[in-house]
């Protein structure tokens, strides 16, 4: 759960954390909620985001030619609980952009497969509360040959990319705190031309990526019916190099920002297996990003696929 942004770069979020800042609560990669044995939550997801201003290396800016750029991501979510501590999770957003000056257009298509195993190997009770701890892994393969260097108008930076992240969830009664720390190693990418520049001249279409950091930390109220969370994501590059003056952005900018937003989830009383998400965040700092805020909503079914199974043998028995 997460646009590039021409003369900022603010997909990189959205391309490699979508799960994180979409889905919150819906039993995602970066929550300290788990799925249920043989559970099975899905639905789809939808995702704006828009910018006007953003920062040129470490210059706050904006660019006439460009407008507002906007990003819109739809996109489908799942989670598998394999046992209660073992939970595997999927995504596969499709991506919209548009500028509103300017003569460059927009791009569309679908982006990178998300997959995650989400493993809880410790809980227990701590004070007045139950600590937990889990441990995740994660990769994204692109699901299409689109083009990474249009920035700040492509869909994705078309990386292979996995994850590693550490998370720890403390529940006092209906309070928790929750915080990780995930390291991204990003693969080189491929672009459409012989030679580019960046601090230096480069005779090949290899680009080589920086891998990068994210820290979640989010806070806040959660039961059996409703979540309620304040979020601060920080997402740091481990290299590249700055947009120059007036020039465009490149996939290996480095790409930094801090994002601050709320998130709710609501359980349907009546039907306790769908719950209602929504949400959003704003970007108050950052270095070859936009200055984005986005917003988004989404539903999740919960099918409880040992039910199934069971009432399946049954009839076979049967007959």
């Amino acid at each position: 759960m997460k646009t590039f942004i021409n003369y900022k770069n603010r997909f990189v979020i959205a391309a490699l954390l979508a799960m994180i800042s979409i889905a919150l609560s819906a039993q995602t990669d970066i929550d300290g909620i788990m799925m249920e044995k043989s559970g099975f939550c899905v639905g789809p997801m939808y995702s704006y985001s828009s910018w006007k201003n953003y920062w040129e290396g470490t210059l706050k800016r904006e660019n006439l030619n460009l407008g507002r750029v906007s990003t819109q991501m739809f996109g489908m979510m799942g989670n598998y609980g394999v046992t209660r501590k073992l939970n595997v999770l999927f995504s596969a957003p499709y991506v919209k952009t548009k500028a509103t000056a300017g003569t460059l257009h927009g791009l569309k298509g679908l982006q990178d497969l998300n997959l995650f195993v989400k493993w809880r190997p410790y809980q227990k009770k701590m004070g007045y509360g139950r600590l937990s701890l889990f441990g995740i892994a994660g990769v994204s393969i692109p699901l299409t040959n689109y083009v990474a260097d249009f920035l700040p108008l492509s869909i994705g930076l078309h990386s292979k990319t996995a994850l590693a992240r550490i998370m720890a969830d403390y529940q006092r009664g209906n309070l928790f705190v929750t915080g990780s720390a995930t390291y991204v190693l990003r693969d080189n990418i491929k672009i459409d031309r012989n030679a580019y520049y960046t601090t230096e001249m480069h005779y090949t279409n290899e680009v080589e990526m920086p891998d990068g950091a994210n820290f979640n930390f989010r806070a806040g109220f959660r039961n059996q019916r409703w979540i309620a969370e304040a979020v601060v994501n920080n997402w740091t590059t481990l290299g590249g190099f700055d947009i120059t003056r007036n020039n465009m952005p490149f996939p290996s900018n480095k790409m930094n920002a801090t994002t601050v937003g709320a998130n709710f989830k609501y359980v349907l009383p009546s039907l306790p297996q769908l719950s209602i998400v929504a949400g959003g965040n704003a970007t108050i700092a950052g270095r070859n990003m936009g200055k984005t805020t986005t917003v988004y909503g989404s539903f999740f079914y919960v099918f409880d696929l040992s039910h199934k199974t069971k009432s399946s043998d049954q009839s076979s028995k049967k007959n």
